[in-house]
């Protein structure tokens, strides 16, 4: 059977949050389990530093999202999983990819897009506080896709550009070099879940209306009474497609349990209830793998072996790659 390749980055700055877990963690993990698929998962901690320059923060990040995804279930020996900064082919090619990529094309990205406009609003310099990390971030993006030729990439609507910049520079470096890159494809799910936050704005570390994954029971019921509702009383009916709880608990619930908190809504329940049951039900999905997680997180040692497994698989893939393209643009040896 032949296989295609996935692949997906982990940004590691924060602790992974429901929403995390739900839109994008929850589905890579039974992805991975495909038997036409080959999936490669990363903790992309060079991208980390163009957002953050606390390096404890970065590092804490790094192991709390390592921890998270093996005590989801993530099976890296059928998967690929390491950490970005454990594969030295990916910077290496960066530099080639930035050595063929129109500045013109850097200057379109969104990112960069809305640093200048922000600077321009406050009547600063449009390039202000704006690195070459966070201006040329889309090809080391690129680099981290081209690196093992994904054929698929499933990104969020606010990276597609991204991949189509990589996929323009595949091209770029195919037509100058000959073929040696696949030219990925976005992949945007329809039907992945994007959760809302306590706030009802889209759950995100940048509005700090998460709920992490991996609190305590107290900790998860505290948060879940947090979340925003209106004003309406028990035994008024209440809109589900509007509510935060409801649309949390969708993300939860088997299709028979959806349709039963629908009509519990039409019928009034108490918002207490309501956020009462929805913890039990995301409490009961994510226990085992809660303890599971503590006990990874007091072992880094397991940690660091497993990532070290990935890293010597993604490079089993990378090194000769390499070795392609160091030849194609002419860094040869003389023997």
């Amino acid at each position: 059977m032949s296989k295609h390749t996935v692949l997906t980055g982990i940004t590691t700055t924060g602790t992974p949050h429901l929403g995390n877990y739900v839109g994008a963690i929850r589905p890579a993990i039974e992805a991975s389990k495909q038997a036409d698929v080959d999936s490669f998962y990363f903790m992309a901690d060079f991208h980390a530093l163009i957002k953050c320059q606390d390096p404890e923060a970065i590092a804490l990040s790094s192991k709390e999202i390592a921890a998270t995804w093996l005590a989801l279930g993530l099976d890296t020996d059928n998967a690929t999983f390491y950490r970005q900064s454990d594969i030295p082919e990916i910077p290496e090619l960066t530099w080639v990819l930035n050595c063929l990529t129109a500045k013109g094309l850097m200057n379109r990205a969104h990112a960069y897009k809305a640093a200048v406009q922000s600077n321009l609003d406050e009547g600063l310099d449009a390039d202000a506080a704006v690195t070459m990390g966070l201006f040329s971030y889309p090809v080391l993006m690129a680099a981290d896709i081209l690196m093992f030729n994904a054929h698929k990439v499933p990104v969020g609507k606010d990276q597609i550009q991204h991949v189509e910049m990589a996929r323009d520079v595949a091209a770029r470096f195919n037509h100058h070099y000959g073929e040696t890159f696949t030219l990925p494809e976005a992949v945007v799910g329809d039907n992945v879940a994007v959760l809302q936050g306590l706030d009802g704005r889209k759950m995100s570390k940048s509005y700090g209306n998460t709920i992490p994954l991996f609190l305590t029971e107290k900790k998860l019921k505290k948060h879940i009474n947090k979340i925003k509702t209106n004003l309406l009383e028990p035994g008024e009916p209440k809109d589900p497609d509007t509510s935060t709880v409801f649309q949390i608990w969708e993300a939860f619930a088997t299709p028979s349990q959806t349709a039963d908190m629908r009509k519990a809504f039409a019928e009034g329940i108490a918002w207490g209830e309501a956020k009462k049951q929805l913890f039990e039900l995301v409490n009961e999905e994510i226990s085992d793998a809660r303890t599971r997680y503590e006990e990874i997180l007091a072992d880094p040692s397991y940690i660091e072996a497993e990532l070290l497994k990935g890293a010597e698989k993604a490079r089993a893939h990378a090194t000769p790659l390499l070795d392609k393209v160091r030849k194609a643009v002419g860094i040869r040896s003389y023997r």
